[in-house]
This record gives C-alpha cells, sequence and structure tokens, in this order.
C-alpha cells in the first residue's frame, strides 16, 4: 500500500511538472515571439532606412533602436518628421506612420518617419487590462498582423521604477512615468532606455534640421484633449489655418497651445530644445478609456463599444459617440488628413521650401476603403 501510494504521488508529480514546463513554454514562446520586429514594406517612396542609433550610437544593438525611415524629395524644401509608436498601445498613431512609409512619395522637401518610436514599448503588452497581443487587418493580398504594445517601455528593459521620476526639465512626475516616452523629452545622453530614446529622436531634429515634427497619439474619448491638436506657440498659426482647413472638410477638429507648465512631452520640448515647429494630434480610441467594455482586437479595430454609448448619453464624453464607433479608418484617417493641412499651410506660406507628399490616403479615402487597402500586401 505504501509503495503504491508513493507511485501515485510520484506520477502525480511528474504530472505537475510537465504540465508547468508545457506553461513555461508557451509563455516563453509568446514572450520571444513579442520581441520578433514587425514586418514593414517600404514603398518607392523610401530613399533610405536609417537607425535611430545614428543620432545616439549608445542605443545600437538594444531594445531602444528603431527603423528611421527617410522619404527624400526631388526637389529641395523642408525636412519633416513624423512620430508613432511613442505609445504602442495607441495604434492608430503607430498605422498612419506605416502608411507613410508604405504609400508616401515626396515631391518637394523631405520626410522622415519613425513608425515605432519605443520600440521596446512594442515588446509587451498589457494583458492584466485585456489587451491582444497582436491585431490584423486583411489586404487585398492577405493578412498583416502587427504587434500592440504597451504605453510604456518594456520594465525587462529598464527597472526598477523610482518612487518620484525627476524628469530632464526638472518636473516631478509618478515614478512609472520613467518609462513614458512622452515625459522624457529632451532627454538624456546617459539617462534611462527611455531618456536614451528622447536623446536620440531630439538629436535628429537638431542634426537633420528639421522644420516641422509631428507625434501621432490616441487618447480615451473621457480625456478632455481629444480629436485635437496640440501645438507649439511657434506653430500655432499654422495650427490654426490647419484646423480651419479641416473644419471646411467637415472633419472637426480643436487646437490647444502647449502647456509651460507641464514638462517633458514632445510639442512642448521639442519647440524649446530645438528651432522645429512642432505639434501633437489626439484622436479617440475606445479602447484606451476606462469606461470601455470587452476588450479585444475588434474594439481597436472598429471602436465600437456599448459602454461608451450609454457614457455619451449621459454627457460623460468628449467626442460624439454613436453605434459606429470611432473605427481606425477614422483615426488613422484623422491623423493623415491633419498632416496633409499643415502641409499645404506650411507650403502656401513657404512656396520655395515647401513640403508636398502624393500618395498618401486621407479621412474620405479610409472611410470609404479601410486601412488594408493601402497597406502593401503579406510577402
Amino acid at each position: 500500500m505504501g509503495t503504491g501510494r508513493a507511485a501515485g504521488a510520484h506520477l502525480r508529480g511528474l504530472m505537475v511538472l510537465l504540465a508547468a514546463l508545457a506553461v513555461a513554454w508557451l509563455t516563453g514562446a509568446e514572450f520571444a515571439a513579442k520581441h520578433e520586429p514587425d514586418v514593414l514594406y517600404p514603398g518607392p517612396g523610401v530613399t533610405e532606412v536609417r537607425r535611430l542609433s545614428d543620432y545616439h550610437p549608445r542605443l545600437a544593438g538594444g531594445p531602444g533602436d528603431t527603423p528611421v525611415y527617410v522619404l527624400e524629395g526631388k526637389q529641395p524644401g523642408a525636412t519633416v518628421l513624423v512620430l508613432g509608436g511613442t505609445h504602442p498601445d495607441e495604434f492608430a498613431g503607430f498605422m498612419a506612420a506605416v502608411l507613410l512609409v508604405e504609400r508616401a512619395e515626396v515631391e518637394q522637401g523631405r520626410l522622415i518617419v519613425i513608425p515605432q518610436a519605443n520600440a521596446s514599448g512594442f515588446t509587451h503588452n498589457l494583458p492584466g487590462e485585456g489587451h491582444p497581443a497582436y491585431i490584423e487587418i486583411e489586404t487585398p493580398g492577405g493578412t498583416r498582423r502587427f504587434r500592440l504594445g504597451a504605453r510604456a517601455t518594456n520594465p525587462v528593459h529598464q527597472w526598477p521604477d523610482p518612487d518620484v521620476y525627476v524628469q530632464a526639465s526638472g518636473q516631478q512626475l509618478s515614478g512609472s512615468e520613467t518609462r513614458n516616452l512622452n515625459r522624457a523629452y529632451p532627454g538624456r545622453p546617459d539617462g534611462t532606455l527611455t531618456e536614451q530614446i528622447a536623446y536620440a529622436i531630439v538629436q535628429l531634429i537638431k542634426e537633420e534640421g528639421v522644420t516641422m515634427a509631428f507625434d501621432l497619439h490616441e487618447a480615451s474619448p473621457e480625456y478632455p484633449v481629444i480629436n485635437t491638436i496640440v501645438a507649439h506657440p511657434r506653430m500655432m498659426e499654422i495650427g490654426v489655418m490647419a484646423m480651419m482647413t479641416l473644419e471646411s472638410q467637415g472633419i472637426p477638429i480643436g487646437l490647444e497651445q502647449s502647456p509651460t507648465a507641464l514638462r517633458g512631452l514632445s510639442h512642448r520640448e521639442w519647440g524649446d530644445s530645438t528651432d522645429t515647429l512642432a505639434a501633437l494630434f489626439e484622436s479617440a480610441n475606445p479602447a484606451q478609456g476606462r469606461l470601455r467594455g470587452r476588450t479585444n482586437a475588434d474594439l481597436v479595430l472598429e471602436g465600437k463599444d456599448v459602454q461608451y454609448e450609454r457614457a455619451a448619453q449621459l454627457g460623460r464624453l468628449y467626442v460624439p459617440f454613436g453605434p459606429e464607433g470611432h473605427p481606425l479608418e477614422e483615426r488613422a484617417g484623422r491623423h493623415l488628413s491633419t498632416l496633409k493641412a499643415f502641409f499645404e499651410m506650411y507650403t502656401l506660406l513657404n512656396p520655395l521650401n515647401g513640403i508636398v507628399v502624393a500618395g498618401v490616403p486621407d479621412y474620405f479615402d479610409l472611410m470609404a476603403n479601410g486601412v488594408g487597402a493601402y497597406l502593401q500586401p503579406p510577402r
């Protein structure tokens, strides 16, 4: 009897061990897969692919390094920088940047695009929030799959968080903000990984003589600064012109000036630390909010949520929210149409030093045909 019980216990222990090894293998495989870069297909307008480490060599070979796509026009003009993926869970900003890389052709000036500004943030996500690990988009030639990351740098790459984060401009923030790229500007060359990424981006702006720089974001429908342009004071004149252009097209959008008291943000620090004209865009993504219901890939893609419909009826939101929701097409389209308006208004004021970009879908194209219609098919 004792021998039988011992054998049974041994068998149960072996089964538990095998189950634990299976779980470890599965989670390890998923962990490794999140570190595999997303595949982008540079379009004919891309003339050069660099790395962010070209502007700060300490990033080379590490989790903060990321591709920098250069699209050089045939005619000289302004140099423009566009960032997606500052917050890797804000999918429309990333997708708008991808569409620039895969579709844009520059006729005048130069366009520099960083689709995954915080590359480390794409290597993890927030399963506790119900966030999907990947987003799949159908194209005419097959399915494209992209990682949905987390708001901040992966703690595997930067740890521990301090109790209080004193960022480069001296402002004190919550310790977890130490991994938020959009609180780290102008960065430090010998700082944390996040601060070094910020430093490299500022160095790029300086070394490339960037005329205008844009940071593409998303926020929850209950956030006051939503469907809005936030511009540095020196960008406000063009911002007003761009806003009026969008409003005339039937795309309502707000405009705010960068607050001087809130430091570390791209639109503030780029404008203060360099000669560039800086702005940030926010679109309305229910997957970012606290009032949402079920969270999955459909919410990110379709932007429909009955809980937000109820919140809108109660007057709790800063944007309309009906059964049509706020789909990816609308959100990415807003970013691209807003960029187009800034390009056109800057060129109107500076025709000999303008930025003219063709081949990029706008808000109405994406709403009519979907994002997948303009992505390159998988190869």
